[in-house]
């Protein structure tokens, strides 16, 4: 069993720290709502920092999961930082999705310190993460990731080392372009039944168990008939992730139509008050262009 900490409590953090004490490991939390690590001490019986820095103080290995790059430079960077509290020979392990870019910048700032690195963002959702069985996609040398896997082994379904540094991230990336294409074609499939006068969920019944189907079909094509969306990854996530996709898009030459266009989609649904909802709610977009939702 290992000293580790966990930064960063939300919807996700919080139950994958939650699996590593479940495992037997001795954790360390810290999160900057404080009320949310004293719900985790309380529920897990770990204990909780005061700063990033104490929690990684003497652990083996480090994890965070917290918003976006600013967010994971603020919680890694400056004197009460996770890496000020990191020593030769510790492993940290980013399960936050961010740019390529900002892993670099960090993995650059770590190895100075002969401190491992692993870039590891999830895929999986909140259920995913609650489940334990969450896809985790890495990228850092073998004998970092080797160490690592053991431990994430306790929330991971799949955990894969993609390649070097920040190739974790890139894999995500693929991870939402092929998501985002795929709710906009089930939003167009199950929208379309419903206009033209079919049960959605008969049609999902035969449909699902063709090429059609999919791991969103399966578990979100019931609540998306109903107009329930929340279920997990917030549409102002979805758009944070798509933005890095583009912007990482430009900087290689690649082409992404259909994400661009979808990332625009989300930005309407952001403008009919769905921000908080979840990815599958591009239904509603298609709802209110066919005017079975009010106009603003």
């Amino acid at each position: 069993m290992a000293k580790v900490a966990f930064i960063g409590l939300g919807v996700m953090g919080f139950p994958m720290a939650g699996h590593l004490r479940n495992a037997g490991h001795e954790v360390c939390v810290y999160n900057r709502t404080h009320n949310k690590a004293n719900e985790w001490v309380t529920k897990y019986q770990g204990t909780k920092a005061h700063t990033p820095r104490e929690a990684a103080l003497d652990k083996e290995f480090v994890f965070s999961c917290v918003g976006n790059d600013d967010d994971l430079r603020e919680v890694c960077t400056g004197k009460d930082g996770i890496f000020a509290g990191m020593e030769k020979g510790s492993i940290y392990v980013d399960h936050t999705t961010v740019s390529a870019k900002v892993t670099h910048e960090l993995y650059e700032s770590l190895r100075a310190k002969e401190v491992g690195f692993v870039d590891a963002p999830v895929s999986g959702g909140q259920a995913g993460a609650e489940n334990g069985v969450l896809s985790i996609m890495c990228g850092g040398c073998k004998d970092d990731f080797e160490q690592a896997e053991k431990i994430m082994a306790s929330y991971a379904r799949v955990c894969k080392l993609m390649g070097t540094h920040g190739a974790g991230q890139l894999a995500k990336m693929v991870n939402q372009i092929c998501i985002a294409g795929i709710l906009q074609g089930l939003s167009e499939g199950l929208n379309f039944a419903t206009k033209a006068g079919l049960d959605g969920r008969k049609v999902v019944e035969v449909i699902s168990q063709g090429a059609a189907g999919s791991w969103q079909m399966e578990n979100r094509y019931s609540t998306m008939l109903d107009g329930d969306f929340d279920f997990g990854f917030a549409v102002d996530w979805m758009r944070k992730d798509l933005g890095i996709c583009l912007q990482t898009a430009d900087e290689i030459g690649a082409s992404l139509p259909l994400t661009a266009l979808i990332d625009q989609y989300y930005k309407d649904v952001q403008k009919l008050g769905g921000s908080r909802w979840d990815t599958s709610s591009l239904i509603q977009r298609l709802r209110k262009l066919d005017g079975e939702i009010e106009p603003d």
